[in-house]
Parts: C-alpha cells; structure tokens; sequence
C-alpha cells in the first residue's frame, strides 16, 4: 500500500524516525509527547494517530483518546509500545479503528500494521440506542458464581408481570459458558457467529428464530456453549442484535460476562440501568466497587452504575459482612438487596425455571419485586430517590 500523501499524526519524537522510514511520502505532522491537548484540535483529513504509548501519562491518554471516540469520524488510532495497561487497551475499543505495536518492530513491521489499518473502512458507530418503546437493563457479576444470571432471570420474569401484552427478553451474552438456558430448562438457539459475517441480515424474523419462549411474554435469546464464541463473534453482530431487540421488545435484560469484550462498551452505553451484583463477601465487595468505578470513568455521561447485594443473610450473627460493612467496603450504599435463599433457588434451576415460577412465596421473588418496582420508577423521581 502507498501512504503517499496521507495524513499522519505521530505523537513522540522517538517514533517520528521509524513512523517516517514506515511509511515514507505521507504527509507528517509530529507532536510532543505532553502536548495530548492536541488531539482535540485535529483537523477532519487526519487518517492515523500514530501514538508513543511508553511516553506519555496512561491517564491522560485515555482521556485523550475518549475524546477522539466522541467525534463523528475520528482517524484511526495506533499506540506503539510493550505491556500496556488494560485501561489503554479498553479506550481503544471505542474507536472504530484501532490497533497495537508491540514493542520493539521493525519499520516494515509498522508499515504492514498501519496499511492494514488505513485501508479498514469506517464503520458507522456501534452504541446500541434504545429504541422509543424499549428499556434496557444490564446485569453483571462482580465475582464467579454471585448469581447475576439467577438475579437477570428474575428480574425478566417480575417484569412480565407489569402490565398486559409486555414483551421481555432475556439476552445471555455470556456467549462461551451462559447458564441462563440451563437454569431455565431451554435449548440456546441464537447462532449468533454464523451471522457474523453479515450482521446486516440479522432482523425482526431472524431475531424470532433466535429466541426460545420460556415463559408468558418472556423469551430467551442465548447462544450454545462455544470456547471460541467470544473470538468467532463480531461487534457489529452484537450491536446489531440488540439493536433489533429494542424494537421488538418492551424490556431487555442483559446478562454481561464480567470480562469485557469489543462490544462490552456498546452495549453498557445502551442500558437504562447497569447492575453490578455483589455477593456478601469480602473479595466480591471490592471487585464491586472496583468495577462500578471502572464503568462510571468509561461512561461518565451515563447513569452511574447500582450495585446490588445477594444473598443477604437474615440472621443478625455470622461470618458473612453484616449490611453496614459491605456498604463501607463499598464506599457507598448499596442500591438494592436480595435475601439469601438457597432451597428456592437451587429447586427452581434443578426443575427448569424461574424462582418466580417455582417458589412464588420465595423471599428473593419479594426482594426483587421491590427492586423492580425501583428501578422501573420515572427516571426523574429514580434519580432523585438515588441521591437520597
């Protein structure tokens, strides 16, 4: 590929000599490594921001970057350097094009990874918008075995209960091991990596294939164990999915894997309400904290994430954290709680079916009736009860 008369940002003077043996006639501009205010005053013909990642604050940098993710069409974006922090590399993920060097390489190695890079089409932004008639809430786990996936499955059937002619889905994006087709005595059906190829026929009919009724206006959307799911589906599957989710469905709960993927950024963009669920134990109230934190600084225009505490005890004494020491592991009070009830939950996922279902009298069934009634509140009065 010829880079003649391509724009090309390179920010680092240590990187200006490789970047201009790489890439030879294109038109270079160099900035200092300090001077990352310059990337809010880019001009439209920028094609590559070739970035020193080793010289620069990590910080700032994922600010800088997050603002070039807010432009309508930003260039694509490259950082050049060895063991970089995971904040860096989840930045990236907003652009729609992005890549990393691994230091050290060659200049053939740079020129190979930018042509690749350049030549990438833009693709439209991804964020899932919520359709007019559809509410979206994301539930994800702080910890392993927390029971966000019991937690989302409840919450889908509470909210078939709201109204008449409510159409819920329940969407499993734990796309290598989910278990909310287990729990429910279903067969996941949503192929989503053979879409991914062409996402753009993903549609209301398709989206009907997918799904498997699991309940009165409940339906799931899950995909069958794949350990390569995760790499053998796309973003823009995902996104596409979802998209046509929200004109079909009134609600739509997701359940998130804990780790994120391409799309993770996407999608928590798109909810209503994010759910960070905590079980009563020390590690999971730190990695809850700690990961509502992570949310709120990736999307500081959305709602701050909840934080939901299961398996609350009833018994004032034992070795679990009582209340108030969770929420001072927090540093912050909790938004909801759900008590602990072992024999409902593990009847109900042993016969195939929701809590709700199973053991209607349940205390979680209780627990999460109250939390749906909260979060489904008007979200000026929601919003207001948060700052209480």
């Amino acid at each position: 590929m010829s880079f003649d008369g391509r724009h090309v940002l390179v920010v680092g003077q240590r990187l200006a000599p490789v970047a201009q043996e790489a890439m030879g006639q294109a038109r270079f501009e160099i900035a200092a490594a300090d001077r990352l205010d310059f990337l809010g005053t880019l001009h439209a013909a920028m094609e590559l921001v070739l970035i020193d990642a080793e010289a620069v604050d990590a910080t700032e940098l994922v600010g800088a970057i997050g603002g070039l993710a807010a432009r309508a069409n930003p260039p694509a974006v490259m950082l050049a350097g060895a063991h970089l922090p995971a904040s860096l590399v989840r930045a990236l993920m907003k652009l729609p094009r992005s890549d990393v060097i691994e230091a050290p390489f060659s200049s053939e190695d740079l020129a190979r990874a930018a042509a690749a890079l350049i030549a990438e089409p833009l693709a439209a932004p991804a964020v899932v918008a919520p359709a007019a008639n559809a509410t979206c809430w994301s539930v994800v786990g702080s910890v392993g075995g927390c029971g966000a996936t019991t937690i989302a499955i409840e919450l889908a059937t509470a909210l078939t209960r709201r109204g008449a002619n409510q159409r819920v889905a329940l969407v499993d994006l734990n796309l290598v091991d989910g278990a909310a087709a287990a729990y429910l005595g279903a067969t996941p059906t949503m192929m989503l990596a053979e879409m991914s190829d062409s996402p753009e026929r993903i549609d209301a009919a398709l989206l009907g294939a997918f799904s498997m009724k699991v309940g009165e206006g409940l339906d799931l959307l899950a995909a069958p164990r794949d350990p390569r799911a995760f790499a053998r589906v796309s973003q823009t599957a995902v996104c596409r999915m979802l998209e046509v989710a929200c004109q079909v469905y009134d609600w739509i709960v997701i359940d998130l894997p804990r780790h994120h993927q391409p799309w993770t950024l996407d999608v928590l963009a798109g909810s209503d309400e994010v759910l960070v669920v905590s079980e009563l134990t020390v590690p999971a109230l730190l990695s809850a904290r700690a990961l509502a934190s992570e949310i709120q600084m990736e999307l500081p225009e959305a709602e701050p994430p909840r934080i939901i505490l299961n398996r609350l005890a009833s018994r004032v004494f034992g070795p679990a954290p009582s209340l108030a020491e969770a929420e001072k592991a927090l540093q912050r009070k909790a938004d909801g709680g759900v008590t602990s009830d072992w024999e409902a939950a593990a009847a109900s996922v042993n016969l195939g079916g929701s809590i709700t279902h199973h053991r209607p009298r349940s205390k979680i069934v209780r627990d999460i009736a109250v939390l749906v009634d909260r979060l489904a509140q008007p979200a000026p009065v929601a919003r207001e009860r948060r700052r209480a």
